[in-house]
């Protein structure tokens, strides 16, 4: 526990010493333990003093644990009266931290006293304890795990003892050993040692809360002996001594000078420098001999190697491994077989192009530094030509014209392998069948045959890059030695998506066959572009689309399908899948007036290729067609509007409320009068006026019923279909002309005559032709004369059918008829007067008045 005092120089020490009238004697604080298990509870007490007369009398005690205040605590007066605050804190969960007693003194938190709080575990069982008799120190080093952290202050500590026995029984102890802070290692000096007799060695472990012990390790110093390594060389060459064979290595070590009285055996490591080769162990090697021939290594390579001892027979501890040792073997001759095929230039058949290829007969068949192509030319024995020495593993040379046969040998230091003999034979063989090749991944290819008869001893395959990419010198080959194959796997030089040539010829004794090649892809691509679509026939709502496939390329795959896809101006997306032979295709469901994107995609089973965007429009509707829509519908509202005539005609009681019926004037005795003169009279004409006309209009518009046509009998002339009723000039009279008919009495000779077929009178009698119906309808009455010197009148009936126009309330003085009334408000009829009867004559013999139904008779005394 650490207490504030008034030495303490801690930062809490130093607030006290500057507070105000010092309180660094007026608390104290008291705890159940000041260390404790990580998580346990822990209690404190603080106590006020009495004597502290500058507080109040009764001041309130915190708590503060660290930087946090701590609820909780009781405070209570004692009976000498003193203030005490207890406070249980139910688990500290700090490994270390300070626990503090404080007072609100002016507008701060002063502390009274403040003790450290630490928790923690118990120490564990050290474990794996060992010891090593180190005899270049002569010292006994042990060392140990220490287990798992405390987080208290812990103290370990090397006991030992002696005994004669097997430590069952406890001798002389020796000195403890005591480690340095954070070590888990220790050392006895020799000098508390006895050598050649068994020793009990434990670690104890200790802190606050508790203490353990590892497992005792009883053993002999000199049995746990840990030896130095010799020391590699390399042996110094002498004259007398052979060199070293092929693949092997001769070396020497030097051993560790005090452990030469210990008997011991050693053991070499060895390892290529270049590669990620493991360790090879060699052993055990005999001490004694000081030096060793290492063989079975490949040679020309350089190698590292290491050497290690243990006591032997007795126990002991393999020493650590020497420093490194860097040696190179000695080359050999090379061990290889070397497959040969040659080629002949067509310019020039006695150059020859030579290839190999070396075949390792061995796992070390020795380091080639180059190859001798030679010929030994006849009559000169022992005479070798050399025509060819490289590194590559091909050549080109001019063959002498006596030569049939080369031999070709590979060398390096140390000799040369056998001579390959090459003969230059013609192709006499027979020819290998049904050649094929076909792609197994994107980096292999797989070239078949059947094999002739007789079978050959072997075949040479030659692959490359087909035209246009052609070349004899980027051209790989091997020879396959089994002549029954009927098959051969290329996995050298094959990169995907290109085109290659592959040429096979079978070999026989002195002799070969002719060359058979194919092409063949490594990895088929997708279509290079898909068809273009062309447009053939458009309509409103339909388009026929053609295209003419892609002609088949090497490389690429065969086509699968068809996919073409359409897009109007919304966006909207169609599309339909057709197979690889389609040619065309209808698009139908458009719409008219419409812009469609369209585009065919081509697929394969290597990818698919999009051709270019065809953009269209469908055709609007034409005119003609419009106009047959217009006309059709025209037509039915013509025959809706006919079929509804029909219907109001037909039914009776919906054609009168309609028109009323209305005399038919070619039942009158109107039809008994004929034109005397058919031609027109020029110049204003006079006559009753049967209507009222407008200012500016002055011949009569006809009424619908005085329009029907009517036939007068017994004359071959036309019918009269239209009365022309003429005025007077309004400006000048028209002179009359006298005629000798009495009848007429001076009418104006522009007036066309009727001639009267018959009794006028009795023609005024007969009955009227009825029409369709019992109505009658009345015109008016015709009173006066509109010559006459007195106004005229005319009376007009109730009916509603329109005559000319809607007469207007006060007709003008100067048309024909006229409306007079008398002041009272009655008409009044002017009397006839005989000049009126001497123009005119009696109403009822004018001719116009025969179709006439005049009613009010009774009012026309001269009729």
């Amino acid at each position: 526990m650490a207490r504030l005092g008034t030495c303490s120089l801690t930062w809490a020490a130093l607030i006290i010493l500057l507070l105000p009238g010092s309180l660094e004697e007026c608390g104290h604080i008291s705890v159940s333990a000041p260390i404790v298990h990580l998580g346990d509870p822990i209690t404190a007490s603080c106590i006020i003093k009495q004597n502290c007369s500058h507080l109040d009398p009764e001041p309130q005690i915190l708590w503060r644990l660290g930087a946090e205040l701590q609820p909780g605590g009781r405070q209570q007066r004692l009976s000498d009266g003193t203030q005490e605050s207890i406070i249980t804190l139910p688990h500290l969960n700090y490994t270390q931290a300070f626990l503090s007693c404080c007072l609100n003194w002016g507008n701060s938190l002063q502390i009274l006293d403040q003790v450290e709080l630490r928790a923690g575990y118990p120490p564990a069982v050290p474990h794996n304890l060992s010891c090593l008799m180190n005899l270049t120190t002569s010292s006994l080093i042990c060392q140990w795990e220490p287990g798992p952290e405390t987080h208290l202050p812990t103290s370990f500590t090397l006991k030992s003892f002696k005994s004669r026995g097997n430590c069952q029984t406890q001798g002389d102890s020796i000195l403890d050993c005591v480690p340095k802070d954070g070590q888990s290692h220790c050392s006895i000096p020799r000098r508390h040692l006895l050598l050649y007799q068994n020793m009990g060695i434990w670690v104890q472990a200790e802190n606050a809360l508790g203490t353990s012990m590892s497992p005792q390790l009883c053993l002999d110093p000199m049995d746990v002996v840990k030896l130095e390594p010799p020391m590699l060389r390399t042996m110094d060459p002498s004259p007398e001594a052979a060199p070293p064979q092929a693949g092997c290595l001769q070396l020497c070590w030097e051993p560790w000078q005090p452990g030469l009285h210990i008997n011991q055996k050693c053991e070499l490591r060895h390892k290529p420098q270049h590669g990620e080769a493991s360790w090879a162990l060699v052993g055990p090697l005999p001490l004694e001999a000081l030096r060793y021939e290492l063989c079975g290594l490949l040679p020309a390579t350089a190698y590292t190697l290491q050497i290690r001892c243990i006591r032997w027979p007795l126990p002991g501890h393999w020493s650590d491994w020497s420093p490194s040792l860097e040696l190179r073997t000695t080359e050999r001759a090379p061990t290889v077989r070397l497959d040969t095929w040659w080629r002949q230039r067509q310019l020039d058949p006695r150059t020859v192009q030579l290839f190999w290829k070396p075949v390792p007969l061995e796992e070390d068949s020795g380091q080639i530094q180059g190859y001798v192509v030679s010929w030994r030319p006849s009559g000169q024995a022992g005479a070798i030509l050399p025509l060819c020495n490289t590194t590559e593993l091909s050549c080109t040379f001019h063959l002498p014209s006596e030569a049939q046969e080369v031999a070709l040998v590979a060398y390096n230091s140390a000799g040369t392998s056998r001579p390959t003999p090459v003969v230059f034979s013609e192709s006499r063989g027979p020819a290998l069948t049904r050649l094929h090749a076909m792609a197994r991944d994107p980096h292999s290819l797989w070239v078949g045959w059947e094999p002739p008869s007789p079978w050959p001893q072997g075949y040479v395959i030659e692959w490359g890059l087909g035209p246009p990419s052609a070349s004899n010198s980027n051209k790989t080959w091997r020879m396959e030695q089994n002549g029954s194959a009927t098959g051969f796997l290329l996995k050298e030089n094959i990169r995907p998506f290109q085109l290659y040539e592959i040429t096979v010829t079978p070999l026989y004794q002195d002799t070969m066959g002719p060359s058979q090649h194919v092409y063949a892809y490594s990895q088929e691509m997708a279509p290079s572009h898909a068809p273009e679509l062309h447009l053939k026939h458009i309509g409103k709502t339909w388009v026929q689309l053609e295209w003419v496939p892609e002609p088949p390329e090497l490389g690429k795959s065969p086509l699968t399908h068809y996919t073409i896809f359409w897009t109007n101006v919304q966006n909207q997306s169609f599309s339909a899948i057709l197979n690889a032979s389609s040619r065309g295709f209808v698009l139908h469901g458009l719409e008219p007036a419409s812009l469609y994107h369209i585009h065919l995609m081509a697929a394969s089973q290597a990818g698919a290729t999009n051709s270019t965007v065809l953009t269209l429009m469908t055709l609007t509707p034409e005119g003609s067609e419009l106009h047959i829509l217009l006309g059709l519908f025209g037509l039915l509202l013509l025959l809706t509007c006919l079929c509804g005539t029909a219907w109001l005609c037909c039914s009776p009681n919906r054609k009168n409320p309609l028109w009323p019926s209305v005399p038919d004037p070619a039942h009158s005795s109107l039809g008994s009068w004929v034109p005397t003169i058919m031609e027109e009279l020029p110049g204003p004409r006079q006559g009753w006026w049967l209507g009222q006309t407008s200012e500016k209009s002055r011949a009569l518009t006809p009424h619908p019923c005085v329009q029907d046509a009517f036939q007068l009998p017994g004359l071959g002339t036309p019918p009269i279909t239209k009365l022309t009723v003429l005025e007077e000039d309004k400006k000048k009279p028209v002179p009359w002309e006298s005629h000798n008919s009495s009848e007429t009495c001076g009418l104006p000779t522009l007036v066309q005559t009727y001639v009267l077929q018959g009794d006028p009178r009795a023609a005024s009698t007969q009955p009227q032709s009825q029409s369709g119906t019992s109505d009658q309808v009345l015109y008016g009455q015709l009173l006066g004369s509109p010559t006459s010197p007195g106004p005229g009148h005319y009376l007009r009936c109730d009916s509603t059918q329109p005559l000319l126009a809607g007469l207007t309330p006060s007709p003008k003085s100067y048309e024909n008829l006229w409306f007079q009334a008398s002041p009272l408000g009655t008409l009044v009829t002017p009397a006839p007067s005989q000049e009126d009867d001497c123009v005119f004559g009696p109403l009822l013999d004018f001719p116009l008045l025969q179709g006439i139904r005049v009613h009010g008779m009774e009012g026309l005394g001269s009729f």
